[in-house]
């Protein structure tokens, strides 16, 4: 008995380490799950934008001096003189350092090696105004550092300037049509046209540059912004001159509405839905006026160094009437079996007042004397410094992309 006895705690003691190493491993295997579980949705969030978990275009802007900017200005070869802020004697530089910060999930880290992969033997074509023009030198600028100088190369064909990365027959190019039917405004540099006209059932003239492209970017809203346009119905080579009994001013937004119908149809028709990838980027956000985020109203964005940081901050320029009129377009279009992608850039932009070459660029026209006392009066708070706020939007593109 006293051996029996002496025995039992020994199987106590025996029985008691396997329940603990059994308990011991199944936390462990409970801990690796739940790990693998929340790796698993931060992936799914950072890449499945359809889901509806993550909004690219929800976030905050948050500074980033060590991974930001994504390229240096002086570096890329293909800089525009209208967006390298710095060559033109910006010395605040901090605009170059800002990332954007979905709240949701991250935007997948720009690889310009991924994307030029993914486009192998493609093009992709970026078509609109000078915003999506400086959307085009941002992209070109983010590849560009990866590819060796002989590689790559420049060509202009009237409206269509297209680099070619050779190693990889990728073409990105951009294609001019402010207004995206025919105007006459079409010439890439002889546009400056205070009174535009358009024929918004006229698209085809453009339209024959785009046809076979593999991604297609569009954008158009700066040229429309006034209160109503000229429509032609004729021809602009029309023998009998150019007006007719039946041309007609059309308000806003509905001459807009028009030109957009006419793209939609052309897009239902021509483009091979297995192929190409459809985007549209809606309306870029100008700082014009101080008086917007209450500053001098004759101030504009001139020596603006700050961002704004008023959550859904809105703008003068921010039009709910024509970004109601591209979502009504594409939500036709995708019940015609047409998908195309939005990408919202407009509200996080609106907070970059900031971010605008204001007077650090080339001046095409030489500046007068009244206009160099006030250097507010010819800041351009339209388009966007480099690198800076387009680079965010091809991030955003790049990851639809892929």
């Amino acid at each position: 008995m006293a051996n029996k006895h002496q025995q039992l705690p020994a199987t106590w003691g025996i029985r008691s380490c396997f329940r603990s190493l059994v308990a011991l491993l199944f936390t462990v295997l409970v801990i690796t799950a739940v790990y693998m579980a929340q790796n698993n949705g931060e992936d799914k969030t950072a890449y499945n934008m359809d889901s509806g978990e993550c909004n690219f275009f929800n976030g905050k802007w948050v500074f980033d001096n060590k991974t930001y900017p994504l390229y240096k200005e002086k570096q890329c070869t293909f800089m525009s003189d209208q967006l390298a802020c710095e060559k033109f004697g910006r010395n605040d530089l901090n605009y170059q350092n800002w990332r954007w910060q979905p709240h949701q999930c991250d935007i997948p880290r720009f690889n310009a090696t991924a994307l030029l992969e993914r486009l192998r033997n493609k093009r992709l074509v970026f078509v609109g105004d000078s915003l999506n023009r400086g959307q085009w030198v941002s992209m070109v600028c983010l590849v560009d550092k990866s590819i060796p100088h002989g590689l790559k190369f420049m060509h202009h064909n009237g409206s269509l300037i297209t680099v070619k990365f050779t190693e990889y027959n990728v073409s990105i190019e951009f294609y001019w049509a402010p207004l995206l039917v025919e105007s006459n405004s079409d010439d890439p540099v002889n546009h400056r046209l205070p009174d535009r006209i358009v024929r918004v059932q006229s698209i085809e003239k453009h339209a024959k540059y785009w046809t076979d492209a593999d991604v297609l970017v569009f954008n158009s809203y700066l040229w429309w912004r006034r209160s109503k346009m000229m429509v032609l119905w004729g021809s602009f080579e029309s023998p009998d001159g150019i007006y007719k009994e039946s041309d007609e001013e059309v308000k806003m937004p509905r001459v807009y509405e028009m030109a957009l119908r006419t793209w939609a149809d052309w897009l239902e028709v021509h483009v091979n839905r297995n192929k190409t990838q459809l985007f549209f980027v809606t309306m870029s956000p100008t700082h014009q006026s101080g008086e917007e985020w209450g500053g001098d109203k004759d101030q504009s964005c001139y020596n603006e160094t700050e961002l704004l940081y008023k959550d859904g901050y809105s703008g003068a320029a921010m039009d709910p009437k024509i970004m109601g009129v591209v979502d009504k377009t594409l939500d036709d279009l995708k019940t015609r079996g047409v998908n195309v992608q939005i990408i919202n850039i407009t509200q996080l932009s609106g907070y970059r007042k900031e971010g605008h070459p204001s007077i650090y660029k080339k001046q095409w026209e030489p500046l007068t004397e009244e206009e160099l006392t006030n250097p507010s009066s010819y800041a351009d708070c339209i388009h966007w410094c480099l690198p800076g706020v387009p680079d965010v939007w091809n991030e955003i593109l790049y990851a639809y992309i892929l």
